[in-house]
């Protein structure tokens, strides 16, 4: 098969949760790009059918449904939407996260620290679940693509933060090192039914508007660019070709691992 055909999605019917966020907008164009056919997918799916009206546009394959990843009936409400609007599913792109109770170590509670994992971890377990249900059911030989983040290889290098940040979350932390296990827990556990699955962890990303940016000329900022082995933030598109690598036949014989897509932070 031709290279560049490795790398394709057309055909391929594919869920981005949090696909309207900061890495997520720029996941969903790129897998449209691709030739999926996209289902954009968040808590605000008004937000979702906004931006998937605007790819439509752009002549791309794409619609905006609700999930929350809290709730295990918006989980299966999803899922059967799906099926019922494109009848199969053959990628998942497990991109959402909720800050809403993210917490720094002193402050913990049990509350707080239960209900992020409700979404951040568990929803995503049970969202994933859902769907290879359906692959199994199917014989679709699909893919996962979970995004963790490089803090799901290191943790918050604290010297970088100055009082006015706050405390860092122990929970983002602790969350994404264990969406990387998950990974490799799923991977094994389907690799011979033909599910591969397999994670991402991003670096810093500034975003592209003025009003989401931390000032370039603020100590973290100048920081962050400073040890970041290739100089700078990342960018809009660099998230597209790893998640389209990992989505499509170009990574065939890959599952488990983690792409790392972090300018070179965690080398040091």
């Amino acid at each position: 098969m031709n290279v560049m055909d490795l790398f394709s999605l057309k055909g391929k019917v594919a869920i981005v949760t949090g696909g309207r966020g900061l890495y997520g907008s720029a996941i969903s164009e790129g897998m449209c790009e691709a030739g999926a056919t996209v289902v954009i997918a968040s808590r605000n799916g008004a937000k979702c059918e906004e931006y998937a009206a605007a790819l439509r546009e752009k002549g791309f394959d794409c619609c905006g449904m609700s999930l929350d990843l809290a709730s295990d009936e918006s989980i299966q409400a999803l899922v059967d939407a799906v099926y019922a609007k494109y009848g199969k599913i053959d990628v998942l792109v497990n991109n959402a996260v909720d800050r809403s109770n993210m917490v720094g170590f002193p402050d913990a509670t049990r509350e707080k620290l239960q209900a992020s994992a409700s979404t951040n971890l568990n929803g995503q377990i049970i969202l994933s679940q859902r769907v290879i249900e359906v692959m199994l059911r199917d014989g679709i030989k699909g893919t996962i693509v979970n995004i963790t983040s490089m803090r799901g290889l290191d943790c918050p290098h604290f010297p970088f933060y100055p009082p006015e940040y706050g405390e860092q979350a122990i929970n983002y932390t602790t969350e994404k090192w264990a969406m990387v296990g998950m990974t490799k827990f799923m991977a094994g556990r389907y690799g011979k039914d033909g599910i591969r699955v397999n994670c991402i962890a991003p670096g810093g990303y500034n975003g592209d508007k003025p009003a989401d940016r931390v000032s370039d000329e603020s100590p973290f900022a100048k920081n962050y660019r400073a040890n970041c082995p290739l100089g700078d933030w990342a960018k809009y598109d660099d998230i597209k070709g790893p998640v389209v690598f990992l989505s499509s036949q170009a990574s065939a014989y890959v599952t488990g691992a983690t792409l790392v897509m972090d300018g070179g932070w965690t080398i040091w």
